[in-house]
């Protein structure tokens, strides 16, 4: 069974997904490289030698046979960066096909009104809904956008970036943490709707009650020199340490040694990597449930602590007092922190992460193509996606409403 998986470039996010694909049985994969990575992603450390990569084909020079593979693959799983005329043939002839989405309407479901975008949107999504090609939602909001549109109907199934799961042994587990000091870690750019403040801010917060903590701010962007001053000005530059972009695997090596990971992204970003990266990392995760990735990742209380609506002062109350449940002292007992820790951890590697995913899959394309049945988990990757609702329009307009 031939299986291939079209993207704008791989990456570090893609490669573990890519990687358990190629080592599955009876499976010839290919992965279709359409574009060359951006500067700015290279500068962050995400640039990858395609040619130590068997399995990688560049669309730029090798357009035949890349074609070939589109039109003649037993499944396509088609991503981003694109023409979608290469999707067309395939899907009026009906063949097995899959398309890899985050939301269609981040700013705003209040744009699927446009008659313009919905024409492109009938293009791209619609016309062949009752064809064979399935939706795999990357993101816990992306299921509600297509339902706006009627596309791909009950053909909805959760998916994600399924970045390098880690195993470690009992000791490593063990060990990986300070007993110590409070390690508190938050990463990504430094943009708007990222928040990087929000962080900052609760630095100054724990500070004033006297908490033994220290805290990483890892990362770089157009915010840099507010996060700078805000850090001089609230006083915590002892307690924050400000690194500049790191390469994914020593931005791992910072999650190993931290208790908590805050992500504080709003309803813009799609996913958050970061986010499973740190929970394989043992890490408690204080999250925004607006952002993709958490509410598919993460029970509030159970392996990880979400917040409302973009809110700060959500953020914060319920940062401070999972923080400040056991304090002796300066000092915090980290028993709960840990034991939350362990259950995201658990959730990555029994569930969440690259093996599962392309077991899923390549049990999903063979059922289909042998039957024309659909057999899928209760939950995790590949399992129906639920309608969760949006942020709605006042929310929208509370925050600049662009991507970056």
């Amino acid at each position: 069974m031939v299986i291939t998986f079209v993207s704008n470039y791989i990456n570090h996010h893609q490669i573990p997904f890519c990687m358990a694909m190629d080592r599955a049985d009876e499976v010839e994969f290919h992965f279709i490289q359409t574009q060359e990575m951006e500067a700015e992603r290279v500068k962050m450390g995400w640039g990858v030698d395609t040619t130590a990569l068997s399995y990688v084909t560049l669309f730029y020079e090798e357009e035949e046979k890349a074609k070939r593979l589109i039109a003649d693959s037993d499944a396509v799983i088609f991503g981003w960066g694109h023409d979608i005329e290469l999707e067309r043939e395939r899907l009026e002839a009906g063949k097995l096909t899959f398309k890899l989405s985050e939301r269609i309407y981040r700013e705003g479901q209040w744009k699927a009104i446009s008659p313009k975008g919905l024409i492109n949107k009938y293009k791209e999504h619609i016309r062949f809904r009752n064809k064979s090609v399935f939706l795999l939602c990357a993101g816990a909001y992306v299921a509600s956008d297509y339902n706006l549109i009627h596309a791909y109907p009950d053909k909805k199934y959760k998916w994600g970036y399924f970045t390098e799961c880690k195993k470690y042994t009992i000791d490593e587990l063990q060990n990986m943490k300070s007993d110590n000091k409070l390690v508190i870690t938050w990463a990504g750019r430094f943009i708007k709707l990222k928040h990087p403040e929000f962080a900052v801010k609760l630095a100054a917060k724990l500070k004033s009650k006297n908490i033994d903590f220290e805290m990483n701010i890892i990362g770089d962007g157009d915010m840099k020199s507010e996060i700078s001053g805000m850090i001089d000005s609230l006083g915590v530059s002892d307690v924050i340490s400000l690194h500049g972009f790191m390469e994914p695997s020593k931005v791992r090596s910072e999650m190993e040694k931290s208790d908590i990971f805050l992500f504080t992204s709003n309803y813009l970003e799609g996913w958050g990597a970061v986010v499973g990266e740190a929970m394989n990392s043992r890490c408690a995760v204080i999250a925004s449930k607006e952002a993709g990735a958490v509410p598919y990742l993460i029970n509030d209380g159970v392996n990880g602590i979400t917040y409302s609506d973009g809110s700060y002062k959500d953020f914060e109350q319920k940062a401070v007092e999972f923080i400040c449940q056991k304090v002796k002292g300066k000092s915090v007992d980290k028993s709960d922190i840990l034991m939350m820790g362990d259950r995201a951890y658990e959730t990555i590697l029994n569930s969440w992460n690259a093996d599962t995913a392309a077991e899923r899959l390549v049990r999903f394309c063979r059922t289909y193509l042998n039957n024309g049945e659909v057999e899928l988990p209760t939950s995790g990757p590949l399992s129906r996606a639920e309608i969760i609702k949006a942020p709605g329009f006042k929310r929208t307009m509370q925050e600049d409403n662009h991507l970056q």
